[in-house]
């Protein structure tokens, strides 16, 4: 039986407080040379494809900036198409808010970036559940859960209506004299309900993959739906074998309602790695980096999100503070999604301090175990195999890379895991096909 293929993607970090920017190879998160440095290390490994996160706003914590996250992010569809000419393979996916755009703008940049990528481009759809980010856009505010899911639902019909306006043959130029013929119908639009009242010709013809390769980031029952019924690829969190195996079969056992089958839906888990020339050596690395990411000011950050209150004059290399959680009222830090996955503060505090006994942990340190990221650690034989065989055990298709040095950090891990897992026969020597549908399987 032949070896089921991993998928591998690099992920440009974002918005963001796991980058190591003390490292000497550490570089800009704006300037267009990192993320050309990332891409095409990414693109010599054969990966499937580079993914950049969004973000729409500075993050804030106590009224002030929050400084330890990258400032800065460009344009997501200027650095992708920019990218388009210096990559040729490569798949370019990227984060497009579905809350505050509108189905014709967004549908004209993927189609164009579709065309300029000679059919590369992917569509991450995200919703945006916070009136702070909002506030940055005229409609203001933010929609409720279900309302979410419901406009990004009818966005992404609404865009693909507009892709699929064009059947691909519909334009043709007269040989003698240059101007170009189209059937009268091609581009024509209309769609009308609460969401989206629009209707017109929409003016990019049928790009290489028809439509954007799908990408969906939702991990609530909402999401997973949202993920069976229209995505091609959901970027999930969960690595590990058993909670991956449990996510697998309860997305991928969704599809058949929406007419559709498991190999039509790649999960893609993010993971972070530390690589070292033995095992020890990695975990010894590992450590390092975990304390470097997470520094006493970085875990007192951390715990005013879940105590809801200024806490720049506790010790972090001291206990957790004494006081309870401040629940209700307005949030301290506003925008962070950190806030809204604790929803019982008190409970989080409880757990906390259990656990801080327990191992007889400082705050810093306590933080540094609550919010650790690293999901392989190892020698590159012991991470190929790790690898390998959560692919093998449906826990995952593959996964998403996130680097804790931007842009080089994916260099080793191209450099001596990759091989490894092409030994294995369970990732590609050389791309077989152009397109990013064809990378992931999806045009079979």
């Amino acid at each position: 039986m032949p070896r089921k293929q991993i998928h591998l993607a690099a992920h440009f970090p974002g918005v963001n407080n796991t980058t190591v920017w003390s490292d000497p190879e550490a570089g800009s998160h704006i300037e267009f040379s990192s993320f050309v440095k990332l891409a095409r290390t990414a693109e010599r490994a054969k990966f499937d494809f580079f993914f950049l996160a969004e973000g729409l706003r500075l993050r804030e914590q106590n009224g002030q900036l929050y400084d330890l996250d990258v400032v800065g992010r460009p344009d997501t569809f200027t650095v992708l198409s920019a990218l388009a000419a210096v990559t040729e393979r490569l798949g370019l996916a990227g984060t497009i808010n579905s809350t505050f755009n509108e189905p014709f703008e967004v549908a004209r940049q993927f189609a164009s970036l579709d065309h300029l990528s000679a059919g590369r481009a992917a569509w991450n759809v995200v919703t945006s559940w916070d009136a702070f980010t909002g506030e940055n856009f005229r409609r203001g505010g933010f929609l409720p859960q279900d309302q979410r899911y419901e406009r990004a639902e009818t966005f992404l019909r609404t865009a693909w209506e507009l892709f699929d306006s064009w059947r691909g043959d519909e334009i043709a130029a007269d040989a003698e004299t240059g101007v170009f013929l189209s059937d009268p119908g091609a581009g024509a639009f209309a769609h009308h309900d609460r969401h989206f009242d629009i209707e017109g010709r929409f003016p990019v013809p049928r790009s290489p993959q028809g439509r954007p390769v799908i990408i969906q980031a939702g991990d609530s029952d909402e999401g997973r739906e949202f993920a069976a019924a229209t995505a091609d690829a959901i970027f999930s969190r969960y690595g590990t074998l058993e909670a991956g195996q449990a996510f697998y079969s309860d997305v991928k056992g969704r599809l058949a309602k929406y007419g559709r089958t498991p190999q039509q839906l790649v999960i893609l888990p993010a993971a972070t790695f530390v690589l070292g020339d033995t095992d020890a050596d990695a975990h010894e690395r590992a450590h390092a980096v975990r304390r470097q990411q997470v520094s006493g000011q970085t875990a007192i950050k951390f715990l005013e999100q879940v105590w809801n209150t200024d806490l720049s004059g506790h010790d972090p290399d001291g206990p957790l503070p004494s006081t309870d959680p401040v629940v209700g009222g307005s949030t301290i830090a506003p925008g962070r999604a950190s806030v809204r996955m604790y929803r019982d503060p008190l409970a989080t505090a409880r757990e906390w301090r259990q656990l801080a006994e327990a191992k007889n942990l400082s705050t810093r340190d306590l933080i540094i175990e609550v919010t650790g990221r690293q999901t392989f650690i190892g020698s590159p034989a012991t991470v190929a195999a790790a690898i390998d065989d959560l692919v093998q055990a449906d826990a995952s298709d593959g996964f998403i890379l996130v680097p804790h040095v931007t842009p080089g950090g994916l260099d080793e891990f191209a450099d001596t895991v990759v091989p490894l897992l092409q030994e294995r026969g369970s990732f590609r020597t050389e791309y077989t096909g152009t397109t990013l549908r064809g990378h992931l399987g999806l045009d079979t």
